[in-house]
């Protein structure tokens, strides 16, 4: 498993590196937040901490969170709650608090790799949406999606033909108890539709949901 482990105190970064790898763990480290979206797009899990030099943890995590889904432990020394409620509202999967172990880190890590559930690529007509890899195509060519606009696809490619209601895909892409008026949902579909170049693709079916067509006409 490829962990990225973004800290900037050597004191910190030292010894947990050398306990990751000691758990078997193949460990990337990079000290700024201008370094991070580059080096999470090739790791498994990212153990972000949120006083960097150069930015907040934070604005780095939802930057992260606009382009991929890769998980995320927010590490911070910080006594007040606000960082970590903040940092899991942003997207982050767990937390931890200075001083921790690299015991518990490990553990964390791998009860995050545990949840990842490892699915086949999804599959319908031209398009297929692959959960493991976090990758979407269509036609063999690779379409760039956000986290949300994937899972959003993703749900809509489980059964390609039938019709998901608004309040289902807003509860599981969004929230369970979604309050909002579901504008988010149509912009999220027009944009997909956009990236792929074959908007009729996903069908709208008014008063309902959307459709995913397996066999565009």
């Amino acid at each position: 498993m490829k962990v990225l482990v973004v800290e900037d105190d050597s004191a910190v970064f030292v010894p947990l590196l050398e306990g990751l790898r000691r758990n078997g763990l193949d460990v990337t480290h990079v000290r700024t937040a201008g370094e991070v979206p580059t080096a999470a797009g090739h790791v498994d899990v990212v153990l972000l901490d949120l006083g960097l030099p150069d930015g907040d943890g934070l604005d780095v995590l939802k930057t992260l969170r606009q382009r991929s889904d890769v998980p995320v432990i927010v590490v911070t020394a910080r006594g007040d709650e606000t960082d970590r409620v903040v940092g899991l509202e942003l997207g982050a999967d767990d937390y931890v608090v200075k001083p921790f172990s690299v015991r518990e880190v490990s553990a964390r890590i791998r009860a995050i790799a545990r949840r990842r559930r490892i699915e086949a690529p999804l599959e319908a007509g031209r398009l297929v949406v692959d959960r493991t890899r976090r990758t979407t195509s269509l036609d063999g060519t690779t379409v760039q999606l956000t986290a949300k606009e994937f899972e959003l696809l993703a749900v809509l490619a489980e059964h390609p033909g039938r019709v998901v209601p608004r309040n289902e895909l807003l509860s599981r892409v969004w929230d369970p108890v979604w309050h909002g008026s579901g504008k988010s949902l149509d912009v999220h579909v027009s944009v997909i539709r956009r990236k792929l170049g074959a908007p009729e693709l996903i069908e709208t079916v008014r008063g309902v949901g959307y459709r995913l067509v397996e066999n565009d006409r």
